[in-house]
Order: C-alpha cells, then structure tokens, then sequence
C-alpha cells in the first residue's frame, strides 16, 4: 500500500480470497464485471493478476473501472481458436483488443501463445514474458519413487482394480471438448484390438462425460477402460502409467506433459500450441496432430511394445523441467511485480495500464538482487517468498 493511501472499506483478511460466485461457468458476465469492479474499489489493489480468458477479460475490464494501477494478466492458451464459427472468433478477439487496452503487462506461458498475441497485436514483444505455468515437480518425482523415495504406482494400480503387469495408459483432463475425450475413447479402442491386455484410465470429469460413456460402452470396452472422475492424488496416477495419451485440439501449455515427465512416463500428444515448447517428436516424445486417432493409437502401442524406447524419450524429456518448476515461477512473477512497483515509485504517478516499463521476456534480471521500491515492495516481496508456493 502507497503512503498516505488508506485501507480499502472490506479488505480480506491475510490468506483469504474473496469469492466472485458470478464468475461461475452458468453465471451473469455484466454482474461479475460489476462486483469485480466494486471488490478492487474497496481493496485497492496495488497490482491485479488475472489468468484464463473469461476471468481474465472481465478481471482486467473490472481493474480498468475501477482505476486499479497496475494490471498483469498470464495468458493459458487464448478463448478463439481456428474450430469456432468465424464471428465467434472475431468476437472473442475483440474483447481480447479491449482488454488489452487496460493491462500493464502480459505473461505467456507458451511461445505460441507469445506469438500469436504479437502477431494479432494484442500487445508488443516490451509488455510480454514467457514464465512457464509452475509444477510441484517434486510430488511427482516422490509418488514414482524417483531419487530413491518409495513409488505410488503399485498401490494406485490395486485400488483400480488393473493387474500390476497391464500395459496402462491414462489421460488426466476435463472432460470438455477442448480436451477431445472422445478422441482418447477411440485410441483406447484401436490399441485394446491388438494388444487385448492393455487398460485406459482417465481421470477427470465434466460435460462430456455421458458421452464418453456411451463412447466406451459402444466399442466394447468395458473391461479394458476406467473413467476414475476427479482425483486429488494424480502423482500417485501418473506414477502407475505406461504411457501418458493427450489428446487436446488446443492448449495453452499443458501442465499434465511436465507432470508425467517429472513420473518419468513417456508421452504421446497432440502438437497444439504449448505442446511444442515440451516435446519433440521422436526425440522427447511421440506428437501427432489433432484427431488423427490412427496416429495416436500407432504411437501408444509402439511405446507399450518398445518399453526401452519409451525410457529413452522418458530420460530426454527431464532436459526441459527446470523451466516448469512452481518455485521458478513464483520467483520470476515476483521480479516482474517488483519492476512494475520500481516503475511507478520512481515516477510521480503510478505506472498506468499500457505504458512502457522494464520488464521484458523471461524478466532477466529485473529486480534480482535488490528489494525494489520501499516497504510495499518488501512487503510483497516477503508475502512471495516466504509463504507457500500455491500458484
């Protein structure tokens, strides 16, 4: 908080967020713009951080409306994309347009999202950063007992009901049409015709899960597929697979890729958007295009035939987890927050939405090294650094 400034009328106690329930999937976005807006009139955030498309539209809209100075919003893959109706896409552009009009700085978490907003001119490469979406590695290097701590897999495997020697392969996803279950369904199909043993598990829940279902039940898969819904344990799931199967048709970065190569579990996926910056094919992984259920079954079963292959791609992959570490990124989110505070101590205003600052791709170096800009600074700077790492 500034000097001088005064505490906000209702302001949330510490470690506690305030809920938005407008924000919900099936709720009213002009109400939740308007009580965004009111939450930051009273809070008086120094910096709004958004994330996602919806909220991050209405949240950085809201922070406009309600004079917030600095607003920075991480981009998970974008709210268009190539399959929707042409005037549906235009439209979600144009928000993103306008949105982009009120925001200090954007984050990326894939090249390709970086440039793709370059190119639609939604910002410039000097208010953009690459910082990859953190993951808890170590949970995940634990459960598949890698460093010499014991591995999950076994146990998970006899919870499930799946012979420990059963080729299995799993998906961890929503079930939505961004994640093409349907797709994963048909794999599973191709592979169980010929390698009758092997079992698909797939983790995770939402609208298209009847239609998974009927799916699964019209190929005959009753026996060789498990829908497992929403899980809390997905170290201890990943640590039990053969063979990690993504099947999106869009991605900003996919969180699960990292997640099954901290398991040491070799990959087959589709090459959407953030995909690229993970696995290469042939060499880290096996990547094919979207829907091409032909090409994803071909490379599971070569990979649950070839376990030597898998290891090796498995072992290659690990080169790429340092960038995907969750303690990484707090510390690189707080080098950009603290180049942003600088900004707006060292001028007599602050930083306004838009304007030119220090920070460019990946923040090399920005605030390293130094406690920027006094006592809310440090303050921030402590909050980031000495609470858990729960981003």
């Amino acid at each position: 908080m500034r000097p001088g400034r005064r505490p906000g009328r209702r302001g949330a106690p510490p470690g506690r967020a305030p809920a938005v329930p407008a924000l919900a999937r099936a709720a009213h976005p002009p109400l939740a713009l308007l009580r965004l807006a009111r939450l930051f009139r009273e809070e008086r955030p120094d910096i709004v951080h958004t994330h996602s498309s919806k909220a991050g539209i209405l949240g950085r809209l809201a922070a406009g409306l309600a004079g917030v100075p600095r607003v920075v919003h991480t981009i998970h893959g974008f709210g268009f994309h190539d399959s929707q109706p042409w005037p549906v896409r235009r439209a979600f552009i144009a928000l993103e347009r306008l949105a982009a009009r009120v925001t200090t700085r954007f984050i990326a978490v894939s090249r390709s999202n970086l440039e793709t907003g370059v190119a639609l001119g939604l910002f410039t490469r000097d208010r953009v950063s690459l910082i990859r979406s953190g993951v808890r590695l170590a949970d995940f290097e634990r459960a598949a007992g890698i460093g010499g701590t014991r591995g999950a897999g076994p146990s998970f495997r006899d919870e499930i009901g799946v012979p420990r020697d059963a080729p299995l392969v799993g998906m961890v996803a929503c079930l939505k049409p961004q994640k093409s279950p349907l797709t994963f369904v048909e794999v599973a199909a191709r592979v169980v015709r010929d390698l009758p043993g092997a079992v698909f598990v797939l983790a995770g829940d939402g609208e298209l899960r009847a239609d998974v279902e009927r799916r699964a039940a019209v190929l005959g898969l009753r026996e060789s597929f498990r829908l497992l819904g929403w899980r809390r344990d997905v170290p201890r799931l990943m640590a039990a697979l053969d063979v990690m199967l993504h099947t999106s048709l869009w991605e900003g970065l996919p969180r699960v890729l990292p997640e099954a190569i901290a398991c040491g579990v070799p990959i087959v996926a589709t090459g959407v958007d953030g995909t690229a910056d993970i696995l290469r094919d042939g060499v880290t992984g096996i990547v094919r295009a979207p829907r091409d259920a032909d090409g994803l079954a071909a490379g599971v079963r070569r990979l649950l035939l070839d376990r030597e292959l898998g290891r090796e791609l498995a072992r290659r992959a690990r080169a790429v987890l340092e960038e995907f570490d969750i303690d990484a990124m707090v510390r690189q989110q707080e080098r950009l927050y603290l180049s942003l505070l600088e900004e707006g101590e060292r001028n007599d205003t602050p930083a306004g939405p838009g304007r030119g600052g220090t920070a460019g791709i990946n923040n090399d170096g920005a605030g390293e090294g130094r406690t920027a800009g006094g006592s809310l600074a440090a303050r921030l700077s402590h909050a980031l650094t000495h609470e858990p790492s729960t981003a």
